[in-house]
């Protein structure tokens, strides 16, 4: 298998994710903008995704797919099914119970995350919430099957999946959000009916995948069974990775309910800013991060199950270099170019030239941290594969700490808003990053190939000449003026972005580096 070919492949249905994802939140910033009423979408939309991430892409996945690629390797498909079947019987019953719950406590959830809300919003948070619920169900079986999919080798429709919330969300919001109000309900209840259907349409397209390769999970809907399905020793098995994993996971998502009820704190819209900003961060970390890290989690831990140490510190490596070969140029990007990016992705309908600098500033912030965001997604999945949760939870306790403080420091002391905010995430991930690394070198687990100092410095070459560029061109126009001939504006961005692209490459090139040493990686 050709890791890269592998890679893009997932990376481009990730990039058909993302590009809807986006057009979502430019329907959202169309119609909604950025006041009390979006960030109570934002609130309400946090809390199944803070939970579909403990439950599914986070603390479940991280100790599911390690355990169900070792039992593939060591005991073959027949013991790795009864696996399958197992796991997704406790999954489902403890769901079912999680939705209940959620739906009883939605108003001490908003109240959690987003304690300032002015009234009417904190009630139309609590039904929205309650609405979207049922998405962490559906959200959480999805990632059982990718799990399994991923694992073999079936990566196209885990990464397509995320598409159809999209399109749902879009569909909800122009279709539906101008006439809820003749039928008595707030329009921006269309956006949680788009979620709530988005997350159903997610789920069945898993089954005829997982029918192809025979391994369609059988729930056990009864008592006895469930408590067969619990006493199995790989459930156990997993349930035990994830306590450590949850505690790590649970410690980003606290970090993620401190910082929403700083960003409504800072002020109105300010929640809604960080989200838009936030939309165009996920571009490079599912493009490149995501990608890697679906791709090299069972690739390592197959290495791992079979005492493969050098091919498992290569996988590390190829994967470390393709972040800084791509990441950096998006980070600087980021950096400089936000106002441009953000006025032509958002500047229309209810966002004003106000929303477009404030986020602006929150893309910056994400910029100066974009490297360790993307790169965690790499070597976190170092550990995981070692099947060792508590040392990623551990970096994670003590990054949630210096997250706040700096949080403390940009935000409250020198008082730079909603873009303290995300340069604490930012500068917090690079942290985590570092640490992570630093691990993995200590245990021997990783050992850099020759020629990374050169490469290094020929990326940074190629990213400060393609920064100098898209400088120039942010200060050489006036992107929030040019919103008044909308074709002329998106003309300019094209022929910015590919210019700075063709620029990037062509200075590597010259340079040297060789880029099919990254093609030949299997």
């Amino acid at each position: 298998m050709n890791l890269l070919r592998t890679a893009s492949v997932v990376s481009v249905f990730t990039l058909l994710s993302r590009i809807t994802g986006l057009v979502r939140e430019q329907m959202v910033a169309h119609l909604f903008g950025a006041n009390a009423m979006t960030d109570a979408f934002q609130v309400a939309f946090r809390i199944p995704n803070m939970l579909r991430r403990l439950f599914a892409e986070g603390a479940f996945s991280q100790a599911f797919v390690p355990a169900l690629a070792a039992a593939r390797a060591q005991n073959g498909d027949d013991a790795t099914r009864d696996l399958i079947d197992a796991v997704a019987t406790v999954l489902l019953w403890a769901l079912l119970a999680t939705c209940v719950l959620g739906v009883v406590g939605a108003p001490v959830l908003v109240w959690a995350l987003g304690a300032g809300l002015p009234p009417s919003a904190h009630e139309a948070a609590v039904v929205m919430t309650r609405w979207m619920f049922p998405y962490i169900g559906c959200m959480s079986l999805v990632a059982l099957a990718a799990g399994v999919l991923n694992t073999w080798r079936r990566f196209v429709v885990p990464a397509v999946t995320p598409v159809l919330l999209n399109l749902s969300s879009i569909a909800a919001g122009y279709g539906l959000s101008p006439h809820l109000e003749a039928w008595g309900y707030r329009p921006i209840y269309a956006l949680a009916l788009g979620v709530m259907v988005g997350g159903v349409l997610q789920l069945v397209v898993q089954i005829p995948a997982l029918m192809r390769i025979g391994l369609m999970p059988r729930f056990a809907l009864t008592f006895g069974g469930l408590k067969r399905a619990f006493l199995h020793q790989g459930v156990r098995h997993v349930l035990k990775q994830m306590g450590p994993a949850l505690l790590g996971v649970g410690v980003a998502q606290l970090s993620l309910v401190i910082n929403t009820q700083i960003a409504i704190a800072v002020g109105e819209g300010a929640a809604s800013w960080l989200t838009y900003a936030d939309r165009l961060m996920e571009f490079p970390i599912a493009l490149l991060g995501v990608a890697l890290g679906v791709v090299l989690t069972p690739q390592l831990s197959a290495s791992q199950a079979k005492g493969e140490t050098a091919q498992y510190s290569a996988l590390l490596d190829w994967g470390l270099r393709l972040v800084l070969l791509l990441a950096l140029p998006c980070a600087v990007a980021l950096l400089v170019f936000a106002e441009p990016l953000v006025a032509v992705l958002y500047q229309r309908g209810a966002f004003r030239a106000q929303d477009v600098a404030q986020t602006a500033q929150a893309v910056m912030g994400y910029g100066a941290g974009l490297m360790g965001l993307v790169a965690i997604k790499v070597l976190a999945p170092g550990f995981y594969a070692r099947q060792d949760m508590r040392t990623p939870v551990r970096i994670a306790l003590l990054v949630l700490v210096l997250t706040q403080v700096m949080n403390g420091i940009f935000v409250f002391w020198l008082g730079i808003g909603v873009a303290g905010l995300s340069l604490s995430i930012g500068l917090g991930a690079v942290i985590n990053a570092g640490l992570l690394l630093y691990g993995l070198r200590k245990l021997g687990s990783y050992a850099p190939t020759p020629g990374w100092w050169l490469f290094g410095l020929r990326v940074v070459l190629a990213s400060a000449a393609m920064g100098a560029l898209q400088w120039w061109l942010a200060h050489h126009f006036d992107w929030v003026a040019l919103g008044r001939h909308e074709l002329v504006r998106a003309g300019w961005m094209a022929v910015s972005l590919g210019g700075s692209a063709l620029l990037y490459f062509s200075v590597l090139l010259i340079s040297g580096l060789n880029l099919r040493q990254f093609v030949r990686r299997s």
